[in-house]
């Protein structure tokens, strides 16, 4: 068994592998390329590896590839499906399972918790508005209006700045846009691409304000990331790797996780939070489990509405810029 990664994705290898007596290896690719990744998992193959783990859209053309190349081996996707590098042709075979996630349900919490902790001056720097990032940045605007709505608040009471800088950079013109930001009075932004995060957390640094980060857990980068939206990777790799050994396997499918599979969430174990408990995140992520009211079915995303200022929102206000 085989994880091409190391953080979240591999600490769920590496807690199935353990309890269960199975040998696992961690493997390194020599370059962030197709042909790259294809050399490191023909060795994992040749090493005897049965089934491999990916994380993330860039090794999609890859295991499209990997997934003829090798028929007899397994392979998790996670967060993408396998295509042919341009996009034109999408093919998921018997021995690959993608794994997607509701990115909305994690955003949505996160902008619920942000306006709960007692935030009124919100921001949203996503790097390049693609699905995944899109739904992030949909699902905080309407966590926060409705915790805006359990709150009683009025309308204009919370402003949200919106925007995607194009790239998934850390970069003194991220951090600039972020500073600027922070300046004019934004207390909290929740930063959706990868390493523009740690602009965004350079920023906050420096004028002594806050950063929801995403994906994992961002708590050990920076004092002023408060949480994280997750995708909760180490709980999907461990229930991918539980099917495939109970024959289960759920081939040639993408399986979405989501609140009710534990799936995405936000990171509460290292929050510094000061007003939001683990009470109340209990009571709002149960709430979206049974999706109370139509809570959690009634999250908009890219699909629904083609810009964040035209979600359906009363007290919040949004100023989408540069997009």
């Amino acid at each position: 068994m085989t994880n091409l990664s190391i953080r979240e994705h591999g600490k769920g290898v590496v807690a199935y592998a353990t309890e269960n007596n199975i040998t696992h290896k961690y493997y390194q690719a020599t370059e962030d390329t197709v042909d790259g990744f294809l050399n490191t998992i023909d060795l994992a193959v040749r090493n005897g590896a049965k089934i491999v783990v990916a994380p993330g859209y860039v090794f999609e053309p890859a295991i499209f590839k990997a997934q003829d190349l090798y028929p007899d081996v397994h392979f998790v996707l996670l967060d993408g499906v396998p295509q042919d590098g341009n996009y034109e042709e999408f093919r998921t075979e018997k021995n690959v399972s993608a794994v997607s996630y509701a990115e909305e349900e994690a955003g949505f919490l996160a902008g619920y918790a942000a306006v709960k902790e007692g935030y009124r001056k919100l921001g949203f720097i996503g790097g390049m508005a693609v699905p995944a990032v899109i739904k992030y940045g949909y699902g905080y605007i309407q966590g926060a209006e409705y915790a805006a709505n359990e709150l009683g608040l009025q309308p204009g009471d919370i402003e949200v700045k919106y925007t995607y800088v194009g790239n998934f950079e850390a970069s003194p013109e991220n951090q600039t846009l972020a500073a600027s930001w922070y300046q004019g009075g934004t207390e909290i932004i929740f930063s959706c691409g990868g390493p523009v995060g740690f602009s965004v957390m350079a920023a906050a640094e420096q004028y002594d304000t806050k950063v929801i980060g995403v994906d994992s857990d961002q708590s050990a980068d920076s004092e002023t990331v408060i949480t994280s939206a997750m995708k909760m990777l180490k709980n999907s790799v461990y229930q991918m790797l539980d099917l495939f050994y109970t024959d289960k396997f759920p081939g040639g499918e993408t399986t979405l996780l989501d609140v009710t599979s534990d799936g995405v969430g936000l990171a509460m174990e290292n929050a510094r939070f000061t007003k939001f408990t683990q009470s109340d995140y209990d009571s709002i992520y149960g709430m979206l489990v049974a999706d109370t009211d139509g809570i959690a079915s009634g999250i908009l995303t890219d699909t629904d509405v083609d810009s964040p200022d035209e979600l359906p929102i009363s007290i919040v206000t949004v100023q989408v810029i540069g997009n």
